[in-house]
């Protein structure tokens, strides 16, 4: 809101209005008569579905509010609300518009959250009048999408037009509406751009863009916000462009420049209960379209056992991410996932496809500084007595934070040479034998 401030003489200085927005209008009632009859004025006037000016909007506020003796601070608070309410997306406006905030999470009326830098804390220049505000901005949010929020479907998950993503969830699922916003990026990070933020190494970032053009089986895993959809994009910028791709996600968020892409995207069922698609349903339609590369936004089901088959079928070059805490990790939820298909496989056939099936897993995590990096890049070589055996070709090794609270560490490359060396050698790849002993394998993954 401190864009009104040199409207109204308040100078930026006044620390009441900057700490704490929830309490500058404390009348809440009031406030949001003063709102509903706003808004009642302006359409009965004419003015809807269009921008509304600010001088027209404080014209309103004037005559709506005569004889009521407010504040500077409380007149700014109502003229933001109904600005947002008719210009934009309700108090969280200038939060979309800002692009060093990547999520904005609103929990209560006066606990928002956003994340700037990887790093979460709670705005208190922003808030809403009550829930049924809260709501009332899900709508707004959601209204292009062609989805609806209500007590008969009181969850959503939706792509915003300018690609950012939107969760909403109201009750009796929760005890008061809850947003959270995932913002789409304009400017898509690269390859270079994650080695100059410390996320890896240019060793590792030429082992993994040869790892992809080679159609290498790659799964990137890590936690909630570790980067995994982003450190996807930038992978899958790797394949040919004269292949074919098709992406197959929940809800849209890679944006491939390739020029045959074709994104695939979930369905919800209706409000009878009808309609609904899978990933898992796409992933079997997929291989019905002569893809070259099947890529996955994220695998969280049967459809795991899917996209095995596919890989295990000739559809090399698979991508896709998990959400694991580690490259084992990974692997175990990537069984438990196929296993969820109920066809009756025993484990230990089970072991022997995903090592057939899968060549690295790629684990990524934002560390306690907010930064991300790629701890483990992992390559599965075998089965031993029934078990999955991983082996480390490149890890991170942390020495704990320094006084500014930043992580300290280093990147390792271990002294391995490894299996799908000769896989990435095979598809004419020969410019990574300086990061490797000069030796030959006496065994390759198959």
């Amino acid at each position: 809101m401190s864009k009104l401030l040199d409207e109204f003489n308040i100078k930026s200085s006044s620390k009441k209005y900057q700490l704490d927005d929830y309490l500058i209008f404390k009348d809440k009632l009031l406030l949001d008569d003063f709102r509903i009859k706003i808004l009642e004025d302006l359409s009965d006037k004419g003015f809807v579905n269009e921008n509304i000016s600010k001088e027209l909007i404080n014209s309103e506020i004037d005559e709506i509010t005569y004889g009521y003796d407010l504040s500077n601070g409380e007149r700014t608070y109502l003229f933001n609300i109904i600005d947002g309410e008719v210009n934009g997306y309700g108090p969280i406006t200038e939060l979309l518009n800002d692009d060093n905030v990547t999520e904005i999470m609103v929990n209560s009326p006066c606990d928002i959250y956003i994340e700037i830098d990887g790093v979460l804390k709670k705005d208190e220049t922003v808030s809403f009048i009550n829930d049924e505000h809260i709501i009332r901005t899900i709508e707004r949010l959601i209204s292009s999408t062609g989805k609806s929020i209500d007590v008969n479907k009181p969850m959503v998950d939706a792509r915003m037009n300018n690609g950012s993503r939107i969760n909403a969830i109201i009750p009796p699922l929760s005890s008061g509406p809850v947003i959270t916003i995932r913002k789409f990026r304009k400017s898509v990070d690269d390859m270079d751009s994650l080695i100059g933020n410390g996320t890896l190494t240019p060793f590792m970032a030429r082992f993994l863009s040869a790892a992809v053009k080679a159609k290498l089986n790659i799964v990137v895993s890590g936690s909630a916000g570790a980067g995994k959809t982003s450190l996807l994009n930038i992978l899958s910028s790797f394949i040919p462009d004269n292949e074919r791709i098709i992406t197959i996600e929940d809800v849209r968020e890679l944006s491939l420049n390739q020029s045959n892409v074709v994104s695939l995207e979930t369905r919800e069922s209706n409000y009878e209960g009808l309609g609904k698609i899978t990933i898992r349903d796409l992933v079997k339609n997929s291989l019905r379209m002569r893809p070259d590369r099947i890529i996955i936004g994220e695998v969280r089901g049967s459809e795991a056992f899917d996209l095995l088959q596919a890989m295990n079928t000739g559809h090399d070059g698979s991508l896709t991410t998990l959400h694991a805490n580690g490259c084992k990790d990974a692997i175990n939820r990537l069984e438990t996932m196929a296993l969820m298909d109920g066809t009756n496989v025993p484990m230990h056939a089970m072991r022997e496809y995903i090592n057939n099936a899968l060549d690295l897993v790629v684990q990524i995590s934002r560390m306690r500084d907010g930064r991300r990096k790629i701890v483990e890049i992992s390559e599965v070589v075998d089965v031993v007595e029934g078990e999955i055996i991983l082996r480390n070709i490149f890890k991170f090794n942390s020495d704990g934070v320094n006084e500014t609270g930043i992580v300290q560490g280093e990147f390792e490359l271990l002294k391995y040479v490894p299996l799908v060396l000769q896989k990435i050698q095979n598809a004419g790849i020969n410019d990574l034998d300086d990061m490797f002993e000069l030796k030959k394998n006496s065994k390759t993954k198959k």
